[in-house]
């Protein structure tokens, strides 16, 4: 009876052995998923500024809010599957995605719902607008990213900005950042506008020389003086765009930066937009720009090749 019991357990615990063995190859498969390879293709799911970080909050933070206007589309970042959507008295109005990777986000805090559990999205798909529903004290979106499935514990929670890119409170962040493509047939669009002029008189096409078009083009564009700024703690590129109001990408470029990070006591060379550019800011429109710079929605896209009324924040527009 006793090598009976010491019989089953042995079996018992070689069981129990072979099972830890499993879920812990398993849980280091998970752990070994290389997020940025998997989502390199995803984009920002909205626009707005980052106001809350991953891990924040004593670790309890499990995803990244970004603040907008109310009614902010939120844009899915990768196509997929809706898995849940529905109301809850901590996420409000909230959407779950399972995309192909075999990741799950998670779309909370929405002022309105567009999609439906088992529907079929796309990347970019807007599938709610940004609210202020459930558990929160402002107008933002909460965005999270989880291995396989959400769960109430959260414990496979991931960090979006492996997955969307780098970035830091305070800065600014650009829905459908990452698709942004030119087509051939922008290219052959501007190609056209660029090196083709019509004649009037005849109602032909006539070529026109580049080289005497960019002469005047840059005869046209008053140099400006070269500001220099020492950067203080706290700062970002961002924070000083505003101050000149110029754009993040215009610092890089004059400062030869690849990256958003910058140190205190740094030099950098501000290079300020001419009087017939505008720098956009958050909260623009292309009405409000063109009673700001004396023009119309129509000279606006028409000088800036816009096919929508679509803008963003940082985006320099040429006014005349």
């Amino acid at each position: 009876m006793q090598d009976y019991i010491k019989r089953l357990l042995i079996a018992g615990l070689m069981a129990l052995c072979i099972s830890l063995l499993f879920l812990g190859g398993k849980h280091s498969q998970a752990e070994m998923l290389d997020i940025p390879e998997l989502t390199s293709d995803w984009v920002w799911p909205a626009e707005g500024v980052i106001t809350d970080l991953y891990g924040t909050r004593h670790g309890h933070h499990k995803g990244i809010d970004i603040a907008g206007e109310l009614k902010t589309p939120i844009h899915s970042v990768d196509q997929g599957i809706v898995t849940k959507s529905y109301y809850s008295g901590s996420y409000g109005h909230v959407v779950f995605i399972k995309h192909d990777n075999n990741l799950e986000t998670v779309y909370a805090h929405l002022n309105k719902r567009n999609v439906e559990e088992g529907q079929a999205v796309k990347q970019g798909d807007i599938i709610g607008l940004m609210g202020n529903t459930g558990d929160s004290s402002g107008v933002h979106l909460h965005f999270e990213i989880h291995k396989e499935k959400w769960t109430y514990e959260k414990e496979n929670a991931v960090d979006p900005v492996l997955a969307l890119g780098d970035t830091a409170v305070g800065e600014p962040v650009d829905a459908l950042a990452k698709v942004e493509e030119v087509t051939m047939e922008t290219v052959a669009r501007l190609r056209l506008a660029d090196d083709i002029v019509i004649n009037d008189q005849h109602g032909s096409l006539k070529a026109e020389s580049k080289e005497k078009d960019q002469q005047k083009s840059a005869e046209a564009i008053p140099q400006q003086p070269e500001i220099k700024h020492t950067v203080k703690a706290g700062e970002t590129l961002w924070s000083i765009a505003k101050i000149y109001h110029t754009s993040v990408d215009s610092i890089k470029q004059s400062n030869q930066l690849y990256g958003d990070q910058i140190s205190r006591g740094t030099v950098l060379v501000i290079g300020k937009p001419a009087d017939n550019k505008y720098v956009v800011v958050s909260g623009d429109t292309l009405i409000s720009i063109a009673r700001k710079t004396n023009t119309t929605v129509s000279q606006l896209k028409a000088l800036n090749n816009l096919t929508t009324d679509t803008i963003k924040p940082q985006q320099i527009l040429d006014t005349r």
